[in-house]
Formats: C-alpha cells, sequence, structure tokens
C-alpha cells in the first residue's frame, strides 16, 4: 500500500466506477434494443447493428461476459475505497466509506447509466458493442465456465438456452404497433394496414351480395329483353343463367357486348360464345385467402356457394378492396342505396343491407359476428318473423319494423345509439 499513491488508488477508483457503469448501460441497452429496427439496421449494413445482432444471438454468453465485468469493477472498487479509507481515516472508515460508495454506485454507476441506455439504446448498445465482442473472445473460456454452471441449473427446471429467441411477431402485436406509429404514419394509411390485418377475421358470406339481390341474365328469356338488360346494365361483369341461377352458364363482360352491338355483331350465337366459366368460392372463405385467389385466377368476381352447391351470394374484387381502402364512391347518406336519413336523425334501412355497410357508412356498431344483414339480426334476437309495427332495441339502437315481405323485414328505422347498451327489447 505504500507503494501505491492516494492519488492513483483515486484514480482507479473513478476509473472502476465508470467500468461498473459502462457494463449497466451496455446490458439495458443492448437487451432493450428494438429487434425489428436492429434487423433492418443490420440489413442496411451498419457495422455497430451487426455486432449487436451478433452478441444477442447467445443472449446467456452476452449477460455472462457484462456481468463478470460488472461484478470484478464494483468488487475492486470496493477494494480499492477500502485502502484509500485507511490510508485516510485508518480502520474506523472502512464502515463509512462502504456506505458512501454504494450511494456512489447505485446513483453512478447504476441508475444514471441504465436510465440513460433505456432511453437512447442504439446510442449506447452499437458502441459498447466494438468493446464486448473482443472482450467475449479473450475472456470466452471464464464466460464458458460460468455460462456452464448456470446454464446446468436452468436445465434442472427444464429451461433451454440454445435455441434463438423467436423473432416472430403476432398479428396482435403488429396491430399495435400500427396504433403506436401515429406520428409516423397518417390516420388514412393506418386504417388500410388494419383492414388487411382484419382481412383474415371477414369471411365472403359477409360481405357478399345476397343470392335475392343478384342482377344476372336469364339466357332463355325474349332476345330483345337480353338487349335491353346489358345496355342498361350499370355493372361490368353479369351472370349468365338459363332458366334459373342455379344454373349459371358464366359471366358476361358487358362493355365487351356494348362493343359488339356497337358493331351490329351481337347475337344469341356470339353471346354464348364470349360468356366466360363461371367461378365459384365456398362459403366461409376469408377474404385474406379470396384476395389471393382473385389474383391466382386472374378473376375480379365469383359466387359463393354453400356445401351443397347451392349459390349464396355474389362477391366482387372490388367489395374485398373496400373493406381495406373505404368505398370508391363519394355519394352522400341520402344517394346511398338501400339507406335513407330522415329529418328527425333516424334512418330508413333495408332489411337486406349488410350491417358491415352500415357501420362502416354511418359509423354504427351494430353486432356482426352471427348475422350480416339488418333483417338477420332483428330475427336472431325475436327468433320470430315480426309483425310491421314492433319496435325492439338492439346493441342501443332503437329499430321499428316498417314492412315485411313474406318471410323477411323489407324496411325498418332505425334511431342510431346515443350509448353502448345491452340488447334489450323496447315494446
Amino acid at each position: 500500500m505504500a507503494d501505491i499513491s492516494l492519488g492513483a488508488l483515486i484514480g482507479a477508483l473513478i476509473f472502476l466506477i465508470l467500468l461498473s457503469a459502462f457494463f449497466s448501460a451496455a446490458e439495458i441497452g443492448l437487451m432493450t434494443l428494438n429487434r425489428y429496427r436492429l434487423r433492418h439496421l443490420e440489413e442496411t449494413g451498419h457495422r455497430g447493428a451487426r455486432l449487436a445482432a451478433r452478441l444477442l444471438e447467445r443472449p446467456d454468453r452476452l449477460l455472462g461476459v457484462i456481468l463478470l465485468g460488472n461484478n470484478f469493477a464494483n468488487i475492486a472498487a470496493s477494494s480499492v475505497a477500502t485502502l484509500i479509507a485507511l490510508d485516510v481515516y485508518g480502520e474506523k472508515a472502512i464502515a463509512v466509506a462502504a456506505g458512501i460508495l454504494t450511494f456512489v454506485i447505485l446513483v453512478f454507476a447504476e441508475v444514471a447509466p441504465k436510465t440513460l441506455a433505456a432511453l437512447k439504446p442504439e446510442r449506447v448498445a452499437f458502441p459498447a458493442s466494438y468493446v464486448l465482442l473482443p472482450l467475449l473472445r479473450l475472456l470466452y473460456p471464464l464466460v464458458w465456465v460460468t455460462n456452464a454452471l448456470a446454464n446446468l441449473l436452468l436445465r434442472a427446471f427444464g429451461i433451454s438456452v440454445k435455441g434463438k429467441r423467436s423473432q416472430e411477431i403476432t398479428a396482435e402485436e403488429l396491430r399495435a404497433l400500427v396504433h403506436e406509429a401515429d406520428v409516423l404514419i397518417p390516420a388514412s394509411h393506418q386504417d388500410m394496414l388494419l383492414a388487411i390485418l382484419d382481412l383474415e377475421k371477414i369471411t365472403v358470406d359477409e360481405v357478399m351480395v345476397p343470392r335475392n339481390r343478384i342482377e344476372g341474365v336469364n339466357l332463355d328469356t325474349e332476345w330483345d329483353e337480353i338487349v335491353r338488360q346489358l345496355a342498361g346494365s350499370r355493372y361490368t361483369r353479369l351472370p349468365a343463367y338459363r332458366g334459373s341461377l342455379d344454373n349459371v352458364v358464366g359471366f358476361i363482360h358487358v362493355r365487351r357486348v356494348l362493343n359488339l352491338m356497337h358493331e351490329n355483331r351481337l347475337d344469341r350465337s356470339v353471346l354464348d360464345q364470349i360468356v366466360s366459366e363461371p367461378y365459384f368460392i365456398p362459403a366461409g372463405t376469408p377474404l385474406n385467402t379470396q384476395l389471393l385467389n382473385f389474383k391466382q385466377v386472374k378473376r375480379r368476381l365469383g359466387l359463393v356457394v354453400d356445401e351443397y352447391g347451392d349459390i349464396q351470394g355474389l362477391v366482387t374484387l372490388d367489395t374485398i378492396l373496400e373493406e381495406i381502402v373505404g368505398d370508391f364512391t363519394t355519394r352522400a347518406l341520402g344517394q346511398i342505396e338501400d339507406v335513407q336519413r330522415e329529418p328527425s336523425g333516424s334512418y330508413l334501412v333495408r332489411g337486406g343491407v349488410s350491417l358491415r355497410d352500415l357501420n362502416r357508412q354511418l359509423g354504427w356498431d351494430l353486432p356482426t359476428e352471427s348475422s350480416h344483414t339488418l333483417n338477420g339480426l332483428i330475427l336472431e334476437y325475436l327468433e320470430d318473423i315480426p309483425a310491421p309495427g314492433t319496435s325492439l332495441m338492439v346493441h342501443g339502437y332503437t329499430v321499428e319494423i316498417l314492412r315485411t315481405r313474406g318471410t323477411a323485414i323489407e324496411l325498418a328505422r332505425v334511431q342510431p345509439a346515443t350509448h353502448e347498451g345491452a340488447t334489450e327489447p323496447a315494446s
């Protein structure tokens, strides 16, 4: 001790405290790195990111070298502080020196550097990787022995450290990331990204045009009627059938027909030749799957069939895309088919309208888990076909039945909900 000056001891103590702070900051910085940003930086050639990624491949070894260095620095600092206390005040100051050193290490070598690393992980982790990787190679035998003993203890509890930590992200985690990126991603883009994630939760049954509302061409009708229907159609493609929709023979591209009609080349034989093959979609197909199927078969629409082969409805590519980007049209509420707003604030709604369309167009929150149309929602709740004049409360929305046709509700008046509530009858 007599050979070491007090100044050298104090310098060594400061160095050891800084060394402990380095290891503390490196530990938090590397462990709190954003793994997806790290992967991106690694792919772009960022050297610090590549070194950090190599260290994180085996977190047990990384923690081994960090804790070895940290504990060495803390123990050595304690020893040096003891020597300083003995040199200055004697044995009676050892306890005081231990208390002061504990406070100094806690503040300057633990809390402060770890807080900084948590706030700025990349600024700490990447430079630290340049030191830790060579240090790991240098101390590898000691780290290996330490990890072997620690891993042996973990294996006794059935925990394996050999497998690389999963970098996969779930749909819910991705959805949370999109929500948190509200500053970086415009709200409209966020809505589209979230809609894409929700496609797997929606089936073709929920967005299809129901069978009773499909507009098709009956090839067995009078030729003049067929020409009149094709000339006045508002759709680009129409299903073609013979007798009834159960006997679908394919689809007609109306624009192509109009060109032939303009050239006076259209007749029954020509029309039969340009009818394309029908395309069928199994009921219950998720929209994300059907979107890929449309791309694969180069189709834009298909007929939904149930397990018995009966046609249930029609789905188009545009319908699926509208689930992602919203409605393509800019019609006002008063012009939306099947929905008319009244001066009182209530809405006249046809029973066959889609609940998803109502929720999307009007900002409502009608339940869509078990019913796809307003008619289905009312029938599910009442478990009976209501008579005109019947009123009920559905999920906070007041619904009055205005007109029925056969076994279905044709028209209802809906008063938007003023609050969320349980489904209960109004009268």
